[in-house]
């Protein structure tokens, strides 16, 4: 087996892994499973499913990603990003629905991991992810408004602005025991740890709520008032039920759910990697988030992904191996089985403060105000894919960004792609290359192009050098920095020539690379132009020019 396709775990216990860094990574992995907890809760039930749904997706994913993912201190589990597509998912199609199109993306995200496409993620522009990254986190924060205030909406509109019209609507039913928990919560969360490091302020927050709401009877919703009891174990793994028509409904939803996991996935590896100073292998990464989503969707669970606020806490409480990622799983068990009852007390609005802190964590306001003062093209992705995620759909958001950074890069690439006519001297007298001062005969006309000639460049091709006023006995094109020509390319190359021959004008390809001559004969080029008049060598060229 190839080395990228080697759990790091595995390899990690072929090398030898110390006691030191054992008990390390257990003590991380303690405060990591006590930090995922809330979350696993809050995610589930922002994402319209029930809080145990959360749980069992943290253990699942938790335990497959660290065990035969591809980084050292990687942490799976459900995330916040996820919230958007699954609570659509639900409304529309059931927890059914939901089963069936997690376990669609993961046999994508591992068709992405075996196909070696790990790597290529990675060329996905950051002003499209922080597009739909900042709508995603306004969409959970509108979320978690109900919660937050206790207006105690039975249901809450899944439209954006429906959602806030119903908000305003309620905001005179405010209960001010719930503000007072959830801001409470907020402060909790974001400065506990400034004076004790080791306990994460979510879980203090938690306790401390669940204990004044049960001992002093105040009147706010908790998880048991919404939800009922949380289960203290698994249900039997099971298929879901699936029909043809279903399945072609929920392939958009299952392919964004990949999409979006795989990238965040990627993204937390790469975060952690500059933490430890360690390298990641994104293609055993992206096949272990699949089969934690293809298991955990078995269980009834929620998508999973690599998740960075968990992995970067893993980090900084002392975790360097995926030890603590397990660890971390079995605590949320533990948790599970000896505590659920006293779970269900947990009041929401609790659960909402956490949910606000997260989605302005995800914001990434400053990056999104910092691409804003950058070039158009970047803010155009950026603007799109935002407003796109809030008003309609993630799904929408990632195809539309997707495509139309695919156009403004094939836009910017056909720009990079110089055409020159360097027969003369410059306006300013220099000649364009001091390197070499080029001979060349009368009525022979020189054109260098530099780039990829591909379909986004090759109109600009052809017309400048189709449309020159001056008619030459012999076009030289001299390609030596030209790394690759796609059909389109080949197509108007084709067309020059045979335009050219037809006005009785001798074209002459200089610097052709050893990698292109085969694509030469495969896209016809030679059966347009002899293969005399095809030469590696500038001087070759102008020496044929001249008719020698």
């Amino acid at each position: 087996m190839k080395k990228e396709f080697i759990p790091k775990l595995f390899s990690l216990i072929k090398e030898g892994i110390s006691k030191e860094t054992v008990v390390r990574d257990a003590l991380s992995g303690v405060i990591v499973g006590i930090v995922a907890l809330p979350l696993a809760i809050a995610f589930a039930i922002a994402s319209g499913v029930s809080p145990e749904k959360g749980i069992v997706t943290a253990i699942i994913a938790g335990i497959i990603i660290s065990s035969f993912g591809g980084s050292r201190v990687q942490i799976g589990g459900p995330t916040g990003a996820f919230i958007v597509i699954v609570y659509g998912i639900v409304q529309e199609f059931g927890m059914n629905g939901l089963t069936i199109a997690t376990f669609m993306a993961g046999f994508i995200i591992i068709g992405l991991g075996l196909a070696r496409l790990g790597n290529l993620l990675k060329f996905i522009p950051y002003s499209l992810i922080v597009g739909f990254t900042s709508g995603i986190a306004l969409i959970i924060f509108s979320s978690q408004v109900n919660d937050f205030f206790g207006l105690h909406i039975a249901k809450v509109p899944a439209d954006f602005f429906d959602k806030w019209q119903v908000y305003f609507e309620h905001f005179n039913k405010v209960n001010w025991y719930a503000v007072a928990i959830a801001a409470v919560t907020v402060l909790m969360t974001l400065y506990f740890q400034k004076f004790i490091k080791k306990i994460p302020g979510s879980i203090v927050a938690i306790l401390l709520s669940t204990i004044v709401v049960k001992m002093f009877e105040i009147p706010v919703d908790t998880i048991e008032s919404n939800f009922g009891n949380i289960p203290n174990h698994f249900s039997a793994p099971s298929l879901p039920h699936v029909d043809f028509e279903t399945v072609k409904l929920l392939i958009a939803p299952a392919f964004a759910i990949a999409l979006l996991g795989s990238i965040e996935s990627l993204l937390s590896a790469v975060v952690s990697d500059s933490m430890i100073g360690g390298k990641h292998r994104s293609n055993v990464e992206l096949i272990a988030q699949g089969a934690a989503n293809i298991v955990s969707s078995l269980f009834g669970g929620i998508p999973a992904t690599g998740a960075i606020a968990r992995t970067a806490t893993n980090v900084k409480n002392g975790g360097r191996t995926p030890i603590a990622g397990i660890v971390h799983a079995l605590v949320l068990l533990s948790i599970m089985l000896l505590f659920a009852p006293y779970a269900k007390l947990i009041p929401l609005s609790c659960l909402a403060g956490i949910l606000m802190v997260v989605a302005y964590h995800m914001s990434e306001w400053r990056q999104f105000k910092s691409i804003l003062r950058g070039n158009s093209m970047d803010i155009i992705i950026l603007l799109t894919t935002f407003f796109l995620t809030v008003i309609f759909d993630l799904v929408i958001a990632i195809e539309i960004g997707i495509v139309l950074s695919s156009f403004m890069f094939m836009k910017r690439m056909s720009e990079s792609v110089l055409v020159e006519n360097i027969t003369t001297d410059t306006v300013s007298g220099e000649h364009l290359f001091d390197e070499e001062l080029l001979d060349l005969p009368k009525d022979v006309l020189l054109y260098e192009i530099n780039g990829p000639l591909f379909f986004g460049a090759a109109r600009q091709f052809q017309e400048t050098i189709t449309n020159t006023h001056f008619q030459p006995k012999v076009i030289i094109i001299r390609m030596r920095y030209v790394p690759l020509i796609d059909a389109t390319g080949y197509q108007s190359l084709k067309e020059i020539i045979k335009s050219y021959q037809k006005r009785d004008v001798k074209v002459i390809l200089s610097g052709i690379r050893d990698t292109l001559k085969s694509d030469f004969e495969k896209n016809g080029v030679y059966a347009v132009l002899d293969a005399q008049f095809i030469v590696a060598d500038i001087k070759e060229a102008i020496r044929i020019a001249g008719g020698g």
